[in-house]
C-alpha cells in the first residue's frame, strides 16, 4: 500500500479543485471556537475563484446552521453556502405527515420540523416513526440511556429517521455522542433507519446541485475536493460519490499522543476508502 502523503498546505490543491465540500464541525470549529487557520484557507480559496460549500451533518436546515456558525465566530466570508443533513432530513420527515412523530433529541434541533405539514409530539408507546436529532442533553448523556426507549420502539417495529448519521464530534476537547450513535444502537437492536446525510448520496446530490448553481454552471466530480475529519462520514462518503477527500485530524479519531501516519494506517487499511492527503490541522 502507498503511504498516503501528509501535507501542511491545502492550498496545492485549489488549482485542481473549483468546489470544496468542508466538513464543519471538527474542520471548522471545535464546538466552541473557529479554527482561524481553517477559516483563512477557505477565504483564499475563494478568493482564487473557487467556491467553499459547508458540507456538515447538523440535524439543522442550513439558516439555523449559519447563524449557529455566526454565534460560534466563523466568518461568513470562509464560505459560499451551506448544504446540512437537516436539509435533506426534511423530505423523509414530511413524508409522515400528519402521522404520529416522537422527536429525539434537544430543543435547539426543532427548526428541522420548521414549516413542514409533519409535526412531532408522540411518546415512545404511540409514535409511528421515530426522528433522531440527537441526545436530549450530550453533556451527560449516551447512547446506553436510550436503551430502554429504543427497545419500546423496536417491540413496535417502529422505523427512524436520523438527521445526523455522526456517532460522535469533538466539542472544546470533549467527545460527544451524536444521532447516530443512538441510530447504530437502534440498528443493533435490528432497528430500521433511515438517513441522508453523510456517508449518504442524498446529501452529496443536494451539495454537487448547489455548488453548480453557486457557480453558475455544471461542476464535473474531478473538479471536487471534500475536506473533513471523519472516517466513516467525509472520508468514505466522498469515496462513495466518487470525488477526492482530504482528512483533518481530530479527536475523534486520532489520539493526541499518536503520530498521524501512524493513525492513518489503523485507519485507512488498503480495503478502505482513501483520503489523497492528510492534514494534522486545515490550512493554506
Amino acid at each position: 500500500m502507498t503511504a498516503i502523503p501528509l501535507i501542511s498546505s491545502i492550498a496545492p490543491f485549489a488549482a485542481s479543485s473549483d468546489l470544496w465540500f468542508v466538513d464543519i464541525w471538527g474542520v471548522m470549529h471545535n464546538g466552541v471556537r473557529p479554527f482561524a487557520s481553517s477559516v483563512a484557507a477557505c477565504e483564499a480559496f475563494r478568493k482564487q475563484g473557487g467556491t467553499a460549500l459547508l458540507v456538515t451533518n447538523s440535524p439543522r436546515p442550513h439558516e439555523s446552521v449559519a447563524r449557529q456558525l455566526d454565534s460560534i465566530g466563523v466568518a461568513r466570508s470562509a464560505y459560499d453556502g451551506i448544504v446540512s443533513s437537516g436539509d435533506v432530513s426534511r423530505s423523509l420527515i414530511d413524508a409522515w405527515a400528519g402521522r404520529r412523530i416522537l422527536h429525539i433529541g434537544p430543543e435547539r434541533d426543532l427548526p428541522i420540523f420548521a414549516g413542514l405539514r409533519a409535526v412531532p409530539g408522540a411518546s415512545a408507546d404511540d409514535a409511528e416513526v421515530a426522528v433522531c436529532t440527537g441526545l436530549f442533553d450530550d453533556e451527560s448523556e449516551t447512547p446506553d440511556n436510550y436503551s430502554a426507549l429504543l427497545q419500546t420502539l423496536k417491540a413496535r417495529n417502529v422505523p427512524m429517521i436520523c438527521a445526523n448519521p455522526d456517532l460522535k464530534v469533538e466539542r472544546g476537547g470533549r467527545i460527544i455522542y451524536c444521532a447516530g450513535a443512538i441510530a447504530a444502537a437502534y440498528v443493533a437492536l435490528g432497528g430500521t433507519v433511515n438517513y441522508a446525510g453523510k456517508p449518504f448520496r442524498p446529501i452529496y446530490d443536494l451539495a454537487l446541485r448547489t455548488g453548480s448553481e453557486l457557480r453558475r454552471g455544471e461542476v464535473s466530480k474531478d473538479r471536487v475536493l471534500a475536506i473533513g475529519d471523519g472516517v466513516g462520514t467525509d472520508i468514505a462518503g466522498a469515496s462513495n460519490f466518487g470525488i477526492r477527500s482530504v482528512f483533518i485530524a481530530s479527536g475523534v479519531h486520532v489520539r493526541s499522543d499518536e503520530l498521524l501516519p501512524e493513525a492513518a494506517g489503523r485507519l485507512f487499511p488498503s480495503d478502505m476508502p482513501q483520503p489523497v492527503a492528510l492534514m494534522k490541522s486545515f490550512s493554506w
